[in-house]
């Protein structure tokens, strides 16, 4: 009995903290485009700062978009609206930045707006599908799925029928200066360090995370289970809607089909930092990690010249492989509280 009970402890003290293993795989990552630069290309891939910025530049809206969903997740939901989202609230936003005297403008008597005005606009927007997503999944029943899943075509059709699929552009300095420089990067930061002390010290992420663990358990002990859930998704389309606004700003235009395919990357991010599809576990540092390991994959395969279409296949291998991974880790944690 004695030796049943100490080989689950040393098999526990033989693993790795789970943030040290995703830097692990963060560098490992690095160190194969490394490799295969000087083999294939015969130059560096790390060694270029410029390619490294772009990297996480592209990266830091998906980033945003990423800490929402892993909040969702780890309440053992899940959102497919996010890049339609971002697609409505840029549109939105944009057409509310236009610079003064620009004839073709989407509202001629509402241009040249100071920036908050815009900003207020997207963030706003955002906010309110994620409270749309939240009521329906807490007060109806829907799941999660299903109410994302509509949500995802609701805002998509609404992007294109706003101006009759006509892109929106001409913004002010000061709205697109959102976009401008690093400022993208220090915003996903900004909000990674705001959602990480969230989910970590206050009984906001307490109730995340014991909801995912186990909704019944966590309604019996006093969490109202639905306002919460209204909470995280309100929240999660409230930084789809920054990530709009960002994406706009960046572009300095805005156009229907922006954000496509973004919220599969920002699960993938989630998933690939340690964030359990089951709910109950992650984290916004983990996060951050797997949307890094992200970019510096594609931004390898970028390097590499693999054709598109093959990035696209290793992206929904890596998804399924990271699914693989944690579904053995949860079987493991089960067998060892027998």
């Amino acid at each position: 009995m004695d030796n049943v009970q100490i080989e689950p402890a040393a098999r526990k003290a033989r693993r790795l903290p789970a943030d040290l293993g995703i830097l692990m795989v963060l560098v490992g990552v690095a160190l194969v485009f490394e490799i295969m630069g000087w083999i294939f290309q015969g130059q560096s891939f790390l060694m270029n700062p410029q390619r490294l910025t772009i990297m996480i530049l592209q990266v830091s809206v998906v980033g945003i978009i990423a800490i929402g969903v892993t909040q969702v997740i780890i309440t053992g939901g899940i959102d497919l609206s996010s890049g339609s989202v971002v697609a409505m609230t840029a549109m939105v936003a944009m057409s509310f930045a236009q610079a003064a005297g620009y004839d073709r403008a989407v509202y001629p008597s509402l241009t040249g707006l100071p920036v908050l005005v815009p900003l207020a606009i997207g963030l706003g927007l955002g906010l309110l599908a994620g409270i749309v997503n939240g009521q329906l999944i807490a007060r109806t029943g829907i799941p999660p799925f299903i109410a994302t899943l509509g949500m995802m075509v609701t805002a998509r059709g609404f992007a294109k029928w706003y101006t009759k699929g006509q892109p929106i552009s001409f913004p002010t300095d000061g709205f697109a200066a959102i976009g401008n420089g690093a400022l993208p990067v220090f915003i996903f930061l900004g909000v990674a360090v705001i959602f990480h002390i969230l989910l970590k010290y206050t009984r906001y992420g307490k109730f995340t995370y014991a909801i995912g663990a186990n909704a019944q358990a966590a309604r019996v002990s006093g969490i109202n289970v639905q306002r919460h859930l209204v909470k995280v998704y309100a929240l999660a389309g409230l930084l789809s809607g920054l990530a709009g606004v960002v994406t706009a700003a960046r572009a300095e235009t805005a156009q229907a089909g922006m954000g496509m395919m973004y919220e599969l990357d920002a699960i993938a991010a989630a998933v690939i930092g340690g964030t359990s599809l089951s709910g109950g576990r992650g984290k916004i540092f983990g996060t951050v990690i797997g949307t890094l390991i992200l970019g510096l994959m594609m931004s390898g395969f970028t390097f590499l010249r693999v054709d598109a279409y093959y990035q696209e296949i290793v992206k929904g291998v890596i998804i399924v492989a990271a699914v693989v991974a944690d579904t053995y880790r949860q079987k493991g944690r089960g067998k060892a509280g027998i």
